[in-house]
Formats: C-alpha cells, sequence, structure tokens
C-alpha cells in the first residue's frame, strides 16, 4: 500500500481464488495503462495474494469472502484516500482486456462522463438464451431510469471519474448484481452522466465463477425488487447527507 503512486489512475481488480489469471491481468494493467493496481483479495483460500504481489500489485486482503461490490468499495475508498482522479475496474478472470480499458478511460478524463460502462455485445459477445432474455429486459428497464442507452448493465468493466469515485466511496451497494445495476441507479440519482462504450471481452480465461447458479437467481429475483422499489426510495444522497463532491 506504500507503493509511489505512479500516475492518478488507480486500476482495482476484485478477486476470489483467481490464482491462474491474475498475475497476468496486472501485468497487462500496468502494461497497457502505465498505472497502479490494487488487487482486492476479497478471502481467496489459494495463492491470488501472491500471485498479485508477484506480479507489481498492490494488495488488500479481505478476511472472509464479502463480495465484489464490497471489493470495489474498499477499493474506491484507497483511490479516495490517495487522490486518485480516475478508477478502472477489470476483472481479474481476464474476461476484459486492459488495452480497451483506454477508451473508457479517454471519456472520464475529457470529461465527457462520470462513469463509463464497457459493453460487449457490439463486439459479438455472446450469452446463452436465457440469460440474454433477462440482460435484455435489466437493459430496457435501466436504461429508462438512466436516461441512457445502457445494454450491458451487469459489466464489470467500467472506468469512474472525481465524481463518481467520490459518491461510490461511501455508497457503493455491495450485493451481488447490485455491484453493477443499482450502481447504475444511484449514479442517476446524483446527476452523473452514464456513457457506454463497446469493448471487446474474452470468455474466463481460468478458475471458476465466484457465483452458482442457484445463488444468481436468487439474487437477480431481489435485484427485481431492488429496482421495482427505487423509485419510491430515497437514496443516500437525497436524505440530507453531504452531496457529490
Amino acid at each position: 500500500m506504500d507503493a509511489p503512486r505512479r500516475s492518478d489512475v488507480l486500476v482495482l481488480v476484485p478477486a476470489l481464488n483467481e490464482q491462474e489469471t491474475v498475475a497476468a491481468v496486472v501485468s497487462s494493467a500496468r502494461a497497457c495503462l502505465d498505472c497502479d493496481v490494487l488487487v482486492i483479495n476479497d478471502g481467496s483460500s489459494d495463492r491470488t495474494a501472491e500471485e498479485a504481489l508477484s506480479a507489481g500489485a498492490m494488495v488488500i486482503d479481505h478476511p472472509f469472502n464479502l463480495g465484489v461490490g464490497a471489493a470495489i468499495r474498499t477499493g474506491l475508498r484507497v483511490a479516495a484516500a490517495q487522490g486518485r482522479a480516475f478508477v478502472i475496474q477489470l476483472d481479474a478472470d481476464g474476461q476484459h482486456e486492459p488495452a480497451e480499458a483506454r477508451r473508457l478511460l479517454d471519456q472520464v478524463r475529457d470529461g465527457s462522463a462520470d462513469l463509463v460502462v464497457g459493453s460487449r455485445f457490439e463486439s459479438g459477445y455472446r450469452v446463452s438464451r436465457l440469460r440474454g432474455a433477462m440482460m435484455s429486459a435489466l437493459s430496457w428497464v435501466v436504461s429508462r431510469r438512466v436516461g441512457t442507452p445502457v445494454d450491458d448493465t451487469t459489466s464489470g468493466f467500467r472506468a469512474f471519474g472525481p465524481a463518481a469515485i467520490s459518491l461510490f466511496a461511501r455508497y457503493y451497494p455491495t450485493v451481488y448484481l447490485s455491484d453493477t445495476v443499482e450502481a447504475l441507479l444511484l449514479a442517476s440519482d446524483a446527476d452523473l452522466r452514464v456513457r457506454v462504450v463497446p469493448v471487446k471481452m474474452h470468455p474466463r480465461q481460468g478458475g471458476e465463477p465466484s457465483s452458482k447458479r442457484l445463488r444468481s437467481a436468487v439474487q437477480l429475483t431481489r435485484l427485481w425488487l431492488v429496482i421495482l422499489m427505487h423509485p419510491i426510495r430515497r437514496a443516500p444522497i437525497q436524505r440530507g447527507l453531504p452531496h457529490v463532491a
């Protein structure tokens, strides 16, 4: 955590048992973006932390698995504390291409957006018919709420500008799926500018998905309840708490 700061960009990599791929992700991110990488080791039982450190990343260890959202909130708090202006989120399984991250980063650097989502679909990424139908439904609802087309609401390939870092360091959703979808709704509540950039994504390069089908189904049901209730809930930023910087 005391490594010299090389740039105003911090790459966040949440990781759970990703020893097979995390070093390659860290090395590629450092080479492509010339910036620091922080791996949030979310309760791994393998050598994820050691592999990340060997590739030159900073590492924070969660004592047990808290989920991707909690890992990203931890990372955003570090970014805010270190005064980083921009954050890139990458998966540890090799699905996200660090070279593509520059296209997301350009949008927050030039002030065009506060939060940028990398969309996998325009590059021909394929999902199952059932998953595709669920994602299309989410996209339709969320796009209407956010006021801009977001065709890949569950994408974890994102760039955060200063206003988004300030907001989400305090309020980033920590429940599975809410960390991507509900975050878009909160961004809209805070009048953040959301943009979508088409990117190339790969299949998982190793390891096993952290969320099983049954858990995903349960959390998807919860997510729909969150979305339906969101218009009548008052977000924290609307309850008199300090607004986004």
